[in-house]
Protein backbone atom coordinates (compact mmCIF):
# COMPACT_ATOMS: atom_id res chain seq x y z
CA UNK A 1 0.00 0.00 0.00
CA UNK A 2 2.94 2.34 0.58
CA UNK A 3 3.73 2.28 -3.15
CA UNK A 4 0.08 2.93 -4.04
CA UNK A 5 0.08 5.91 -1.66
CA UNK A 6 3.22 7.25 -3.40
CA UNK A 7 1.40 7.00 -6.73
CA UNK A 8 -1.58 8.83 -5.23
CA UNK A 9 0.66 11.68 -4.03
CA UNK A 10 2.21 11.91 -7.52
CA UNK A 11 -1.26 12.49 -9.03
CA UNK A 12 -1.42 15.79 -7.18
CA UNK A 13 1.24 17.27 -9.48
CA UNK A 14 -1.20 17.15 -12.42
CA UNK A 15 -4.27 18.22 -10.48
CA UNK A 16 -5.70 14.74 -10.54
CA UNK A 17 -7.59 13.19 -7.63
CA UNK A 18 -4.93 11.48 -5.48
CA UNK A 19 -5.64 7.81 -6.05
CA UNK A 20 -2.84 5.33 -6.63
CA UNK A 21 -2.67 1.65 -7.52
CA UNK A 22 -0.15 -1.12 -8.02
CA UNK A 23 -0.39 -4.64 -9.40
CA UNK A 24 1.73 -7.28 -7.71
CA UNK A 25 2.81 -10.50 -9.39
CA UNK A 26 2.13 -13.79 -7.58
CA UNK A 27 5.69 -13.46 -6.25
CA UNK A 28 4.95 -10.00 -4.82
CA UNK A 29 6.88 -7.98 -7.43
CA UNK A 30 5.36 -4.68 -8.65
CA UNK A 31 4.51 -5.24 -12.32
CA UNK A 32 2.15 -2.32 -12.81
CA UNK A 33 1.79 1.15 -11.32
CA UNK A 34 -0.93 3.69 -11.83
CA UNK A 35 -2.31 6.98 -10.62
CA UNK A 36 -5.31 8.96 -11.71
CA UNK A 37 -4.51 10.69 -15.01
CA UNK A 38 -7.96 11.86 -16.07
CA UNK A 39 -6.92 15.53 -15.95
CA UNK A 40 -3.37 14.99 -17.18
CA UNK A 41 -4.42 12.89 -20.19
CA UNK A 42 -7.99 14.20 -20.70
CA UNK A 43 -9.04 10.55 -20.44
CA UNK A 44 -12.27 9.54 -18.72
CA UNK A 45 -10.86 6.01 -18.27
CA UNK A 46 -7.63 7.31 -16.70
CA UNK A 47 -8.30 5.80 -13.29
CA UNK A 48 -5.36 4.53 -11.24
CA UNK A 49 -6.55 0.93 -11.38
CA UNK A 50 -6.96 0.90 -15.16
CA UNK A 51 -3.54 2.47 -15.65
CA UNK A 52 -1.93 -0.10 -13.34
CA UNK A 53 -3.78 -3.04 -14.95
CA UNK A 54 -2.70 -1.92 -18.43
CA UNK A 55 0.94 -1.66 -17.37
CA UNK A 56 0.82 -5.06 -15.67
CA UNK A 57 -0.69 -6.66 -18.77
CA UNK A 58 2.07 -5.13 -20.92
CA UNK A 59 4.69 -6.37 -18.45
CA UNK A 60 3.30 -9.91 -18.55
CA UNK A 61 2.53 -9.82 -22.25
CA UNK A 62 -1.05 -10.96 -21.69
CA UNK A 63 -4.32 -9.56 -20.39
CA UNK A 64 -4.95 -12.36 -17.92
CA UNK A 65 -3.42 -11.39 -14.60
CA UNK A 66 -4.08 -14.72 -12.89
CA UNK A 67 -2.56 -14.90 -9.43
CA UNK A 68 -1.86 -11.15 -9.28
CA UNK A 69 -3.06 -8.68 -6.66
CA UNK A 70 -4.30 -5.14 -7.17
CA UNK A 71 -3.61 -2.68 -4.35
CA UNK A 72 -5.42 0.66 -4.55
CA UNK A 73 -5.90 3.55 -2.16
CA UNK A 74 -9.66 3.91 -2.73
CA UNK A 75 -12.47 1.43 -3.26
CA UNK A 76 -12.81 0.86 -7.03
CA UNK A 77 -15.69 2.29 -9.03
CA UNK A 78 -17.87 0.13 -11.31
CA UNK A 79 -15.53 0.53 -14.29
CA UNK A 80 -12.45 -0.42 -12.30
CA UNK A 81 -14.18 -3.24 -10.44
CA UNK A 82 -15.29 -4.67 -13.77
CA UNK A 83 -11.79 -4.33 -15.21
CA UNK A 84 -10.14 -6.16 -12.33
CA UNK A 85 -12.69 -8.97 -12.57
CA UNK A 86 -12.08 -9.27 -16.32
CA UNK A 87 -8.31 -9.27 -15.74
CA UNK A 88 -8.72 -12.23 -13.33
CA UNK A 89 -7.08 -10.44 -10.39
CA UNK A 90 -6.78 -12.91 -7.49
CA UNK A 91 -6.80 -10.40 -4.62
CA UNK A 92 -8.02 -6.82 -4.35
CA UNK A 93 -6.63 -4.75 -1.49
CA UNK A 94 -7.99 -1.24 -1.02
CA UNK A 95 -7.76 1.58 1.49
CA UNK A 96 -10.71 3.90 2.02
CA UNK A 97 -14.30 3.13 1.12
CA UNK A 98 -15.96 5.38 -1.47
CA UNK A 99 -19.53 6.14 -0.38
CA UNK A 100 -20.23 8.06 -3.61
CA UNK A 101 -18.99 5.64 -6.28
CA UNK A 102 -17.67 2.49 -4.62
CA UNK A 103 -18.42 -0.83 -6.33
CA UNK A 104 -16.87 -3.21 -3.80
CA UNK A 105 -19.47 -2.93 -1.08
CA UNK A 106 -20.42 0.74 -0.74
CA UNK A 107 -22.96 1.32 -3.53
CA UNK A 108 -22.56 -1.91 -5.49
CA UNK A 109 -20.63 -5.11 -5.02
CA UNK A 110 -19.47 -5.95 -8.51
CA UNK A 111 -16.55 -8.15 -7.50
CA UNK A 112 -18.72 -10.50 -5.43
CA UNK A 113 -21.53 -10.85 -7.98
CA UNK A 114 -22.08 -14.60 -8.38
CA UNK A 115 -23.23 -14.11 -11.97
CA UNK A 116 -19.70 -13.21 -13.03
CA UNK A 117 -17.10 -15.79 -14.00
CA UNK A 118 -14.47 -14.60 -11.52
CA UNK A 119 -14.59 -13.24 -7.98
CA UNK A 120 -11.39 -11.97 -6.34
CA UNK A 121 -10.64 -12.09 -2.65
CA UNK A 122 -11.13 -8.63 -1.08
CA UNK A 123 -9.14 -7.05 1.73
CA UNK A 124 -10.57 -3.64 2.66
CA UNK A 125 -9.46 -0.80 4.92
CA UNK A 126 -5.66 -1.06 4.56
CA UNK A 127 -4.21 2.38 5.41
CA UNK A 128 -7.75 3.72 5.07
CA UNK A 129 -7.16 6.74 7.30
CA UNK A 130 -4.14 7.92 5.31
CA UNK A 131 -5.94 7.40 2.00
CA UNK A 132 -9.08 9.19 3.19
CA UNK A 133 -7.08 12.10 4.64
CA UNK A 134 -5.24 12.66 1.35
CA UNK A 135 -8.55 12.75 -0.52
CA UNK A 136 -10.18 15.04 2.06
CA UNK A 137 -7.25 17.49 1.84
CA UNK A 138 -7.42 17.47 -1.96
CA UNK A 139 -11.16 18.17 -2.10
CA UNK A 140 -10.99 20.77 0.69
CA UNK A 141 -8.54 22.71 -1.47
CA UNK A 142 -10.84 22.52 -4.48
CA UNK A 143 -13.98 23.65 -2.69
CA UNK A 144 -12.74 26.97 -1.34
Amino acid sequence: MATALEEARAALATGDVPIGAVVLSPEGEVIGRGRNVREADADPTGHAEVVALREAARTRGEWRLDGCSLVVTLEPCTMCAGALVLARIRTLVFGAYDDKAGAVGSLWDVVRDRRLNHRPEVVAGVCADESAAMLADFFAGHRL
